[in-house]
């Protein structure tokens, strides 16, 4: 194990086996003795090394609070924003909830906004695009969120990149809206510290190769690598750059920090680094520590 350093009050660690905890969130209504707690979240799919872990955690919420009885409802979105949509309707119109957890995902959490908007309902997403919650608006008044934002996810990565004589960068991301997000992150934080993007790629969460990617980057000769993608599919670039003689430093965002990620990238990953927060190496922390 390696010890944590950190950086802007995150921590930046060496990738490392390490435990995923998802908090839960009980809401207390007024007029009823009942509260309805709706879940969306994604136990299949790409997405499902983070989904299944939040799943298996919500027979451990509370199910009293402030003297009220918490029902969880909860379903699988499989990592499809069309399916986070639905489960969000059914959850507001058949099981009348009060409010909801959800989703694993930044594209379907972003997906999900205008439906639980129009009919008032807090959501707590467990995803990382800052997106998710500003601007506050009237529609994003309703959205709330749990992880830390990619923005200071972005910046906790370039501060190490700097620090560490990083000069070029290069990114590859998914196709979606948490790979555009993230890019935007770490293009803005890289242009306050004067590092250039030399090469930018994008793969699918469902794709079984990204050699062409993979390639270009290498061909870049940018000093590190930023990876903009979450669960096991964010692996491929890393395990295909490894294979392909890549040696400069590659980072991952907070996405990945889960057992199941570790297993798949294995000793291609190892090195790697990834911000996540402190609760993720609380072993490696001191005492002193202010977490």
């Amino acid at each position: 194990m390696h010890a944590a350093t950190q950086y802007g009050g995150r921590t930046m660690n060496k990738l490392r086996i390490v435990p995923a905890l998802i908090g839960c969130v009980a809401f207390a209504a007024t007029a009823t003795a009942q509260v309805k707690i709706g879940v969306t979240v994604s136990a299949t799919g790409p997405a499902a090394s983070l989904g299944i872990p939040e799943k298996n955690t919500i027979p451990l919420c509370p199910k009293n609070a402030g003297g009220k009885t918490l029902e969880y409802f909860v379903l699988d979105d499989a990592t499809d924003t069309t399916t986070a949509v639905q489960n969000t309707k059914k959850l507001i119109g058949e099981q009348k909830v009060d409010a909801i957890i959800g989703s694993t995902t930044t594209p379907n959490s972003l997906a999900m906004i205008d439906v639980f908007a129009e009919s008032e309902t807090p959501v707590i997403s467990l995803a990382s695009s800052i997106r998710i919650i500003d601007p506050v608006d009237a529609k994003k008044a309703w959205s709330f969120k749990t992880p830390q934002t990619d923005v200071m996810m972005a910046g906790a990565i370039l501060e190490h990149a700097s620090a560490n004589g990083v000069k070029t960068l290069g990114y590859v991301g998914f196709n979606d809206a948490l790979g555009e997000a993230f890019f935007a992150e770490v293009d803005k934080a890289a242009k306050l510290r004067n590092i250039p993007l030399v090469a930018n790629e994008r793969f699918s969460p469902k794709d079984t190769s990204v050699t062409g990617q993979a390639l270009k980057l290498i061909a870049a000769k940018p000093d590190a690598i930023v990876i903009g993608a979450s669960g096991t599919p964010a692996a491929l670039p890393g395990k295909t750059l490894s294979d392909h003689g890549y040696n400069g430093k590659i980072y991952f965002n907070h996405g990945v920090a889960n057992n199941d990620f570790l297993r798949v990238g294995g000793k291609d990953v190892d090195g790697a680094f990834v911000p996540t927060s402190p609760v993720i190496v609380a072993s490696q922390l001191p005492d002193s520590h202010p977490a």
